[in-house]
């Protein structure tokens, strides 16, 4: 009998130490996920707002309308994901470039994604394109293009590395996606369908998980599987051209008209606003 006794007791004791392990592990996890060192946040941040419409002058559908329905629905598949979810803004209202990157800074183990979309006088212009500028942005880059061009309808026009502003300033992973032109017809009534818009904020949200799994350069992996997304070229437009003396008035007044002419105007989120550049 006391030997019956003392196997009873000992069983008893070890399903208690058990139980007490295992309350401990998950009192341990859900308190990395509260205090988010275990829980990577993500600040998104909606193009424009308030009084920057954004586009271009005379452009029909407003940019900072759509951009804010996209980042609020890529708000809701994330948070749905178990991810912390930042909004830089979740009205129309205008914070300005300084505010959204302090808003990105404030945050450990984070990455930043900025929606835009694209706008040029030439009607025919079409796709998507994804910048970034640190290298440490461009597996997310790459993620995040990768699943948004192979998802959308538009052509692909590549990964950029660009000194935008809330790109340089940023000091975590930070791209910024142009989901199509909204002066192409064609693109502006994607853009108008709320099933669309929800289609980009998936495939965000897919390229935002997976930006993990990019093969690096020295990969011999070159096609995506399941467990691997390939890295993708991108063009190089941080460097800046020596000004040349020798060309002609002509010259540099079609280079100025080219200017005044580009897809995104002087001052606004995917502005440079300066001429510094990475060393």
């Amino acid at each position: 009998m006391p030997t019956n006794f003392c196997r009873h007791g000992f069983a008893v004791a070890s399903l208690l130490v058990t139980l007490l392990t295992s309350a401990m592990a998950s009192a341990g996890r859900t308190a990395a996920t509260t205090d988010g060192s275990s829980l990577i946040t993500v600040v998104i941040d909606a193009g424009h707002g308030g009084h920057d419409r954004g586009g271009i002058p005379g452009q029909r559908i407003p940019e900072k309308e759509v951009t804010l329905d996209v980042a609020q629905r890529l708000r809701n598949v994330l948070a749905a994901s178990g991810y912390r979810v930042v909004m830089t803004r979740d009205g129309d209202v205008f914070v300005p470039l300084a505010t959204r990157v302090a808003i990105a800074n404030s945050y450990r183990n984070a990455v930043f994604v900025c929606i835009h979309f694209n706008a040029t006088k030439r009607m025919g212009a079409e796709g998507i394109e994804t910048y970034f500028y640190s290298r440490d942005s461009l597996p997310l880059a790459s993620a995040i293009h990768y699943y948004v061009v192979g998802g959308a309808p538009s052509a692909n026009r590549g990964v950029r590395r660009r000194g935008y502003y809330v790109l340089r300033k940023t000091s975590i992973p930070a791209v910024l996606v142009e989901c199509g032109f909204l002066t192409n017809p064609t693109e502006a009534a994607y853009a108008q369908t709320a099933s669309y818009r929800q289609k980009l904020a998936e495939e965000i949200a897919a390229g935002v998980r997976g930006r993990n799994s990019v093969a690096s350069a020295a990969s011999t992996t070159r096609v995506a599987t399941s467990e691997s997304i390939p890295l993708q070229p991108y063009i190089d437009q941080t460097k800046v051209a020596k000004s040349s003396h020798h060309r002609s008035k002509h010259s540099h007044k079609k280079s100025a008209r080219r200017k005044k002419s580009s897809s995104k105007p002087a001052g606004s989120e995917a502005s440079s606003a300066s001429t510094d550049r990475e060393g």
